[in-house]
């Protein structure tokens, strides 16, 4: 039986192309909604462009032919039309934004015609609310995945998870550990290996430090809780393969929560402006070049003298994903922290400027989001899992073991 969604301000925010998502169903979009994205539509970060291609998106249907104010067809089978609401786009102006759209979609299920109301939205604030006053509410659930929780775990001999996915995974048998990849491949890893002077702390750090610095993967996304190495790892083989010649400059980027926010707010230049969103990078480059060095296996390791250092001489570059849209970015190592706070949109933009000889880690705790309409299932991290997890040139491991202290695994345990 066909449904009609009411579609929120959030969706369109989170995925642009979400009205393609429903095409066997009747589309109603509030007048408010058209309101909201005209709003968000300027500047230059990442919900100014989503408004403006949910905008044109919809505009592009009006386009086709029809009239949206009575409903355009979909090829299948569904509708789209825009609700002005009792009175017009200035009737309730009392309610705030959120509560003209579920108003909308109380109007319309009071009005009958047999097809069940459906309130989408990101926000769960406005799903409680609409269910508060008796119609049905979702979250968007096109882009969500449960891979994540399924996978990613260094397995044991005879696990057999170990054959249900084609990307690279990791067993332990006995005192070795094999690297698996497609169907029947596989390969032991070199145990206890150390990379800019950090040592793995237990197997699944040795495993990740294997991903990491293995030519055949592309793709690597580390999840884990804080403590469990993943950022400090990845910067070690960073610099460890940039050393050896393999990537021009390891490149940093974190979303500044939510991403695209602008920075100006805070005083100073760039630099300054980034330093407190960028610092937990330098607390892990402080830990490598504060620890020893030997060079009896590679000559090409050096020792650096400072953090800032990395940074001056270029062999770390540190940026806001914000700059990251229009580049072209080949041969380089290339970090993207805390990617559990970016949508699935944002991952599909930073994958694409990906050139030839680049590699792409992606780390972040998938339990730990600090963007309001994102959650476990939905943030770009996971998605990046669901989509890729079949792909051999692509590796997930989630660290499940705390290395940064006692007390913090403790504390990780207990609190």
């Amino acid at each position: 039986m066909q449904k009609t969604y009411v579609i929120d301000t959030s969706v369109l925010v989170h995925d642009p192309q979400a009205l393609e998502k429903f095409q066997d169903n009747h589309l109603v979009i509030p007048i408010t909604v058209i309101e909201e994205l005209d709003g968000l539509k300027r500047g230059h970060g990442s919900v100014a462009r989503s408004s403006r291609q949910a905008l044109r998106a919809i505009d592009g249907m009006r386009e086709r032919g029809g009239d949206l104010a009575r409903g355009i067809k979909f090829p299948g089978g569904g509708s789209i039309r825009v609700v002005l609401g009792d009175g017009g786009a200035h009737a309730g102006r009392q309610l705030s934004g959120d509560d003209r759209i579920i108003k909308t979609a109380v109007d319309m299920k009071g009005q009958g015609g047999g097809a069940p109301v459906v309130v989408v939205s990101k926000d769960t604030a406005v799903r409680i609310k609409s269910e508060a006053l008796g119609v049905e509410a979702q979250d968007y659930k096109h882009d969500k995945t449960t891979a994540a929780k399924e996978f990613g775990a260094v397995l044991d001999d005879g696990d057999p998870r170990a054959r249900m996915i084609s990307s690279v995974r990791y067993q332990i048998s006995g005192d070795r550990i094999f690297r698996l990849w497609g169907e029947t491949s596989q390969m032991p890893i070199k145990r206890q290996r150390a990379v800019s002077g950090i040592a793995p702390k237990n197997p699944d750090q040795e495993c990740a430090i294997d991903a990491l610095t293995a030519d055949e993967v592309q793709v690597v996304a580390l999840g884990g809780r804080a403590g469990t190495g993943k950022t400090l790892l990845s910067l070690a083989a960073g610099l460890h393969e940039k050393e050896k010649g393999r990537y021009e400059q390891v490149l940093v980027a974190r979303p500044v929560v939510p991403m695209g926010q602008d920075l100006g707010y805070l005083p100073g230049d760039v630099e300054e402006k980034l330093r407190p969103w960028m610092q937990p990078i330098f607390d892990n480059l402080d830990v490598i070049v504060g620890t020893p060095q030997e060079k009896k296996e590679d000559r090409h390791i050096s020792r650096y003298r400072s953090s800032s250092y990395l940074v001056e001489s270029d062999a770390v570059h540190i940026e806001p994903l914000t700059y990251i849209r229009g580049r072209s970015l080949p041969r380089r190592f290339m970090i993207i922290d805390e990617a559990q706070n970016l949508r699935p949109l944002d991952v599909k933009t930073i994958l694409t400027r990906a050139g030839e000889g680049t590699k792409v880690v992606f780390t972040g705790d998938l339990d730990q989001i600090d963007t309001p309409y994102l959650d476990s299932y939905s943030n770009g991290l996971a998605y990046l899992i669901g989509r890729f997890i079949n792909e051999e040139s692509f590796c997930y491991l989630n660290l499940a073991r705390s290395a940064r202290s006692a007390l913090a695994e403790k504390a990780g345990e207990l609190l």
